[in-house]
């Protein structure tokens, strides 16, 4: 087996801001910020402009290994302890639509109680959150490349609801049939062609590159129990709330495990930095597992659940500075999802606070 190559160093110069990338997330604000005023005048309350609709909102804890090799133990993962976690599943549309709608599945983790130097730009507290999606990459490479789809997206916001759920359909045919050959569209997947799949079972990814200490990685999530395992592609019904009775069927009697992987970048070129729409190859650099993740049985989904997450944020700049987001997408989620936070609590009159009591 060859070995594999060094974890590349960081260094400022691999951040590169493109010419175009201000006024790109200038416009990617405006976009967000319409589509979050106008759910919120429709519906009488405002929800994130983007994973407005939430699924399980779960507890449970997240224990970091010890005796990781040097290049792993960093930052979060310096050494085996074992906290407490907070995950929300979640579906990406600015809507509340019905699941019948089957766009990409989405999963938040917010780790409790994490000490050391916070990135510029954290929330107030002692957390350190990871958003992520069951697809290796972005949809588009750089936040310019992102601005025509999110127009798209935001010109049938709170439009056609019956027939989201027609065209979803026709979707889905359309990537099943892609997938029969091998093949798979990340677009299709976004306007509604996600297959109608079980979201406990899907492997989840950051996407996007961050520090580790002094190197730079991608995550991931992936089933690690058993019964997880056995649920990776399984169908759910074409129903409104099908994700979240799912969900709670699977966490209502057993605990689930899932492995929380590292991708070290090992080759600038093939594993860039600026552009997101690029999955890093694992032949040149495999996941690595470094922690667990593990949620007791417990009731998933409640009218509690629903007033808590109107006080919660997820982002991924509520970071250590180990651990403090890269690139452009990164740089212009920065910006766009604090807009769309402090716009949510003006609208619902609710501060957004940490699980610590931070605000």
């Amino acid at each position: 087996m060859t070995p594999l190559a060094s974890p590349i160093p960081f260094r400022s110069s691999l951040e590169v801001i493109g010419a175009e990338e201000n006024e790109a997330i200038l416009a990617l604000e405006t976009v967000f910020s319409q589509m979050a005023q106008r759910v919120a005048e429709h519906e009488g309350v405002a929800h994130r402009a983007v994973h407005a609709k939430g699924h399980a909102l779960v507890h449970g804890t997240f224990q970091v290994h010890g005796d990781l090799p040097p290049e792993l133990a960093h930052g979060l993962f310096a050494k085996a302890r074992c906290f407490e976690a907070l995950v929300r599943f979640s579906s990406p549309p600015a809507e509340q639509l019905p699941d019948t709608v089957s766009t990409p599945r989405a999963l938040a983790l917010k780790v409790l109680h994490v000490e050391g130097e916070r990135a510029a730009g954290s929330l107030p507290g002692h957390s350190q959150d990871f958003l992520m999606v069951n697809g290796p990459a972005f949809t588009a490479p750089t936040p310019a490349g992102f601005v025509g789809p999110a127009k798209l997206l935001a010109a049938t916001t709170e439009k056609m609801p019956r027939t989201k759920t027609v065209i979803s359909a026709t979707l889905r045919g359309a990537e099943a049939a892609l997938e029969a050959v091998g093949l798979q569209s990340g677009k299709l997947k976004g306007l509604g062609g996600e297959p109608q799949r079980h979201p406990l079972g899907e492997t989840y990814f950051t996407q996007v590159p961050f520090l580790y200490g002094p190197y730079m990685a991608k995550f991931s999530l992936a089933p690690l129990s058993p019964t997880l395992q056995a649920l990776a592609g399984t169908a759910i019904p074409n129903e409104g709330d099908a994700q979240r009775r799912a969900i709670q069927a699977a966490l209502a009697s057993e605990e689930a495990q899932w492995a929380f992987n590292v991708q070290l970048c090992r080759d600038l070129e093939r594993m860039p930095i600026e552009d997101a729409s690029i999955a890093w190859p694992e032949e040149i650099s495999p996941w690595i597992t470094v922690a667990t993740l593990a949620l007791p049985p417990q009731r998933t989904w409640s009218g509690l659940s629903e007033q808590t997450e109107k006080s919660l944020a997820f982002s991924p700049w509520n970071a250590l500075a180990a651990h403090r987001p890269l690139g452009g997408v990164n740089r212009a989620r920065k910006r766009v999802m604090a807009v769309s936070r402090q716009f949510r609590s003006n609208f619902n009159r609710c501060p957004i606070t940490e699980p610590d009591g931070s605000n």
